[in-house]
């Protein structure tokens, strides 16, 4: 498909640069096959069945952005995708500067040395010492807020609690599963007190989220593959609760990739631990997943492209125009919708 056809306007002043306070605040655009409703967050218990079960990402964002200098240049580094114990790649700033087996100094006694460079442009980073490198990161990086919020403001302390969800456990993302920060304890109560399941899994989400689709079609885009892992015990409990009639509920595009990843061509959902680059547009047929919760996309992004195929295109470009009218919040610190696709006959 041509990717013009995900493009839409939208006013600088929709994107949130800051999230609602208390989290579950936020707004909810309720997309039921074609009807639109406005709802709030705190509508979700009444909005799901007893028996549905809401299946979170519990990946933690580390302190994934880097500043620091090689000889007289600057040069800045925001890790994608853990290789190994000491080696990351990274998206690099400035990277004409560098050379195989140059050192980047990133202050506080952190360094790392260039390894390889890929054909993509990106750069392999070898971090020096024995001192494990969540903790060089913690010192030395800033979290890496998405490029629409960084290049209007810097990032804060706040955004150390802001941008993380309460699902966070497993470190090892540089970009947060954004869906799921609208979640608190009161909001799990009322869902669990209403008969909702949840379940966790965890896909480490990269910075290639973040990057613009170049390409003229949509055949001729490359995802960036993100590791992931869903457990045996795990797949066996969402394949039981599909068995007995209940909906899988994705709660952001992080958890529905992984969930689809991992599914048979008969929606049968097994244990996965790896990569996944899953590029899902109009025309895929969903396997696993009855319905999503997640926030409003890019133009033309891979992940508007995703709610298109589930909802249909005209669809979520009426839900999108209606969002934008109404004056809902855009992107990763913005308002949720609740996607529900009429089941598949």
């Amino acid at each position: 498909m041509r990717v013009d056809l995900f493009d839409f306007d939208l006013p600088a002043e929709r994107i949130a640069l800051r999230p609602a306070k208390p989290r579950d605040s936020a707004r909810l655009l309720l997309v039921d096959s074609e009807e639109i409703s406005d709802r709030t967050v705190l509508d979700l218990p009444k909005l799901l069945r007893p028996g549905d079960t809401l299946v979170f990402n519990d990946t933690r964002v580390i302190p994934a952005q880097l500043e620091g200098r090689r000889g007289d240049a600057r040069i800045g580094a925001t890790l994608h995708k853990r290789e190994g114990a000491r080696e990351w790649w990274a998206f690099v700033r400035n990277a004409k500067r560098l050379r195989i087996g140059d050192t980047i100094e990133f202050g506080g006694g952190v360094s790392a040395s260039m390894a390889e460079r890929n054909d993509e442009g990106a750069i392999l980073l070898h971090f020096d010492g024995d001192e494990p490198v969540e903790v060089l990161l913690d010192r030395a990086g800033r979290m890496p807020l998405p490029p629409y919020i960084a290049s209007r403001r810097p990032a804060d302390d706040s955004d150390r609690d802001d941008y993380q969800t309460m699902f966070a456990r497993q470190d090892g993302a540089v970009a947060a599963p954004t869906a799921a920060l609208h979640f608190t304890p009161r909001l799990i109560e009322a869902l669990k007190e209403q008969g909702v399941r949840r379940e966790t899994l965890t896909l480490h989400v990269g910075a290639g989220t973040f990057l613009p689709v170049k390409a003229e079609d949509t055949s001729e885009h490359k995802m960036h593959a993100e590791w992931g892992r869903i457990d045996a015990e795990t797949a066996e409990r969402l394949n039981a609760m599909k068995a007995s009639g209940g909906r899988l509920i994705a709660v952001g595009t992080t958890s529905l990739r992984l969930l689809e990843s991992a599914a048979d061509a008969n929606g049968t959902i097994h244990p996965f631990e790896g990569d996944t680059a899953i590029f899902i547009t109009p025309g895929y047929r969903f396997k696993a997943v009855d319905g999503l919760v997640t926030n409003f996309h890019l133009p033309k992004s891979t992940l508007f492209m995703l709610v298109s195929a589930m909802m249909g295109l005209k669809v979520m470009k009426r839900a999108y125009a209606h969002a934008i009218e109404q004056k809902y919040r855009f992107y990763s610190y913005g308002d949720a919708s609740l996607l529900l696709p009429q089941p598949a006959k």
